[in-house]
This record gives structure tokens, sequence and C-alpha cells, in this order.
């Protein structure tokens, strides 16, 4: 009977005597491990199996026989053959009538095929699916572990939060597929960058966050920090082309930036606000007065569309020298904002405000309305130039605009210089095309900005009717 319940599958037997050593095997369990039983009996249990549970939450296999107890629900494997079969084992104590004990008896199943569907479903919880990387969920878990276990200890245990710069931009113009792969390799040059015994997760979107348990010489973490921006910001190859992108750091150390999880990983936001704030490709630490600053800041990006409506922003003027004859040839128009509380908020600063903003269309399309405006009192010799938004490049009522904002100022088109990043060429190629056919229609001139900042091809210089070109610095 025992014979045939164990060639049916259903159960399957084994026995170890007092020391631990194999008595007795199913040589049904033999084959699914792919060991000959002779081999087997008379090892030790503890040397032909070990624990199968995944991340180690579970009893070792020893401590489970040296218990002299009952146990169920065992996940082993061969120890030699690692990533094969998966057994449960259950084992009940025998003791000799003088209450010595005797050795275990007991059976085993095979759970491969459910122990790898657990798997799965843990890995889809506790994993990014798209980059590998721990997602929110496990962060959270090993942050908040890892701060209470430190605390007892007066360990210190410092967070990064890291947020890359202008990906938005090649998402939405290179499309979602793009993105995607330009975050697995981000995700591959964090691994590289960071040490194994440090966490690194990506909370969605193009946010990343790293655990660095035992760190807080701010030396170290600025030298990482430098590290991970320097290796971030090298050239991506993807299929659509080459692009450069950047990457932000924010850090915090607890238990100094807070004790909490919650806390830490605030500080750390607030950070990270603070370096996106001062320019982007560059890092911050917490610090007790750039929690004010950030208010302030987001306040001022809610207000956006107050200093449209209320004519707030106004335009300063750069002049653009003529080489060879040492005159001004040109203004290039910067939209600042003259803000109630904060006073004058210079271009740059400005910059950064609109930068991913909803509006940054429509701040795009009254600097150029004002520009030719303003450009209408000057000497129809001197030309304006205007920095225009992505977004708002690739807007369908975007040439319309132009050639509104030209004929209701009365100059002539060439008078206006349209300053485009390169960015635009990873937009819709039609589109882009005809934007750009339609403006060298309408006599508008043309400047590729920013050229070599990253998107570039001399490809783009045959292919688009530019006038002229900006080296980035």
């Amino acid at each position: 009977m025992l014979d045939e319940l164990e060639q049916s599958g259903l159960g399957w037997f084994w026995a170890s005597d007092a020391s631990g050593q194999l008595t007795y095997l199913s040589s049904a369990i033999a084959a699914r491990l792919e060991l000959p039983l002779n081999e087997l009996l008379g090892q030790p249990l503890v040397s032909i199996f070990t624990a199968a549970d995944r991340e180690g939450r579970g009893k070792s296999l020893p401590l489970m026989l040296a218990a002299h107890k009952a146990f169920s629900g065992m996940a082993v494997h061969a120890a030699r053959r690692q990533g094969g079969a998966v057994l449960r084992l259950a084992g009940h104590p025998l003791f000799t009538p003088e209450g010595q004990f005797a050795g275990f008896r007991g059976t085993g199943a095979d759970i491969t095929d459910e122990y790898h569907r657990e798997a799965e479903t843990e890995r889809l919880t506790r994993f990014d699916t798209l980059t590998g990387l721990s997602n929110r969920h496990r962060m959270a878990q090993h942050i908040d572990a890892t701060l209470t276990a430190f605390k007892a200890a007066r360990r210190n245990c410092a967070v990064m939060m890291i947020d890359l710069d202008r990906f938005k931009q090649v998402n939405d113009t290179l499309g979602h597929a793009a993105g995607d792969e330009l975050l697995k390799q981000v995700a591959a040059r964090l691994g590289r960058a960071i040490d194994r015994e440090c966490e690194i997760g990506r909370l969605g979107g193009d946010e990343f966050q790293v655990m660095l348990p035992d760190i807080d010489d701010r030396g170290v973490l600025g030298d990482l920090a430098m590290k991970i921006i320097t290796m971030v910001r090298q050239p991506y190859s993807l299929e659509e082309g080459r692009c450069v992108i950047g990457a932000s750091v924010g850090i915090a150390i607890a238990p100094h930036d807070g004790v909490t999880r919650e806390e830490v990983v605030r500080s750390a936001d607030l950070a990270l606000y603070a370096a996106k704030n001062g320019g982007r490709a560059q890092y911050r630490f917490f610090s007790g007065e750039l929690e004010n600053e950030t208010i302030f800041r987001r306040r001022l990006e809610q207000n956006l569309g107050t200093a449209l409506s209320e004519e707030q922003l106004f335009l300063r003027f750069e002049p653009i020298v003529d080489a060879a004859s040492q005159s001004v040839c040109a203004l290039e128009a910067h939209v600042c904002w003259d803000h109630d509380e904060r006073g004058i908020i210079d271009e740059d600063e400005f910059a950064q405000i609109v930068e991913g903003s909803s509006l940054a269309g429509d701040v795009g399309r009254w600097a150029i309305t004002e520009a030719c405006q303003r450009a209408a009192l000057w000497p129809a010799s001197v030309r304006v130039a205007v920095d225009v938004p992505v977004a708002l490049f690739l807007a369908d009522d975007f040439v319309e605009h132009v050639a509104h904002a030209v004929n209701a100022a009365g100059i002539a088109p060439a008078r206006l210089e349209l300053e485009i990043s390169e960015a635009v060429f990873f937009g819709d190629t039609n589109i882009v095309d005809h934007a750009l056919a339609a403006l060298f229609k309408l006599g508008v001139r043309l400047t590729l900005d920013e050229f070599g900042s990253g998107y570039s091809s001399l490809a783009y210089l045959r292919r688009a009717p530019f006038d002229s070109i900006k080296i980035d610095e």
C-alpha cells in the first residue's frame, strides 16, 4: 500500500535517525531531485535539503530539526541543485519508550509549480515590473524596518530621492516605449553606481529612491550623488536615436533629518525640490530652511495662471551684437515675473518654475505676442528673439499664433527670431516638418537652440531651414 501511494505521486516519505542522517527516502523524491538514492541514504538531512524560503523570512531546516518538534510546510530544494524542484516537507518526531529522541518520520510533496507561481506573484507586488528595482511598497517596508532597527542601536541611515531632468520631454516627444527603455537603462546605471548593501527603488514615473544604511558622512554621500548625476547624464542610445537627460538628487540623513520613514522621505523630497529649483543636475542636503522655501516655490507654481491674467509677467531684453559690425542686430527676450511678495523673479528662476507646467504653452504664446509688439517700436534693422517651449512648438495652433502675432504688430516676419530646442525633433516627424516648413514660408528666422545638449544630430541641420544655431555650453 505504501509503494502504491509513493508511485501515485500523492505522497512521498522520508525518515531520519536521532543524529539527523537519512534512513529512508522515497525513490520518487530522489528521482525528482535528480540525485541517486544510494548516495542520499546515510547522509545528514540538512546536507541534502536547504530551505527554499524567499528572502530568508522563515526558519532554517537545521533549526526545525533541532527543536525535536513536529513541523509542516517547510519548502526545500536540493542543496546541490538549487533552482530545481521544490518540495514541501512535514515531519513528526519519534521518541523511545524512555523518552529519548529517535529521529523523524515525515512526508514530502512536489510544490515546484505552486512555489514559482507564488514567487512571481510576490515579485509583482514587491518589485517594479519595468526596471526590476524595488517598488514603492517594498522600499517603504525596508526603510521602516531599517529605521526601527537602527533607532535602538543609534545607527544612521541616509535616503536619496532622485528625479530625472528632461525625462518628460523625451517621453512626450519620443513616446512611452522609448521612455520605458530609457528608464530601464537608468535603472541599470544606478545599479552600477550604488553598492549592493544599499536598496534602490523606482517609486513611479521618473522618480527613484535609494536607502543607504550606516552612512552619514556628507562627503561620501555628496560624492555618490555626483557619481549618480554624472552617470545618468551620459548619452543614451534608443531605437529612435540618442538622447541626454539629467538627474537631481535630494539627500536626508536619519535620525538628524527625521526619525520615521515619513519624516526622512519628506526631508529628502524637500532637498530634491531645492536641487531642481537650483538649476537641476545637482544635489542638495536637507536643511531646516528648505521647508519654507519649498512651500513658497510651490505656491509660485500654483499662482502662474494669475501672473498671466493679471499682467505680472514682463520681458527683459538682452542685446545680441553682430561680431563684424559690433552693432546690436537683435534683442533676446527673457520672461520675468514681478511678484507681489517675492519681487522680481528673473528669467533663470522663472524658467525653472514654468518648466513642465501645463501653462508653459500659454506663457510662450504671451511672450511671442509681447515681443512682436515691443519690436514694432524699435528700428527696423533690429530683430527680436524668443525662446519657444517644446509643448508650444508641437501645438496645433502654433504657426497660426506666430502669424497672427507678427501681423498684429505690423512687423516684417524676418524680424522675429524663434529659438527652438533640439528636443522638438523627438516629436512627431510630420508635425515638426510641417511646422518648420510653414514657419520658413511665413518668413520668420529660426535658430536651433542648445545645439549639442543631447538630442543633436547634424541631420537636423540638413533637414530643417535654420538661420543660425546656439551652441550649448
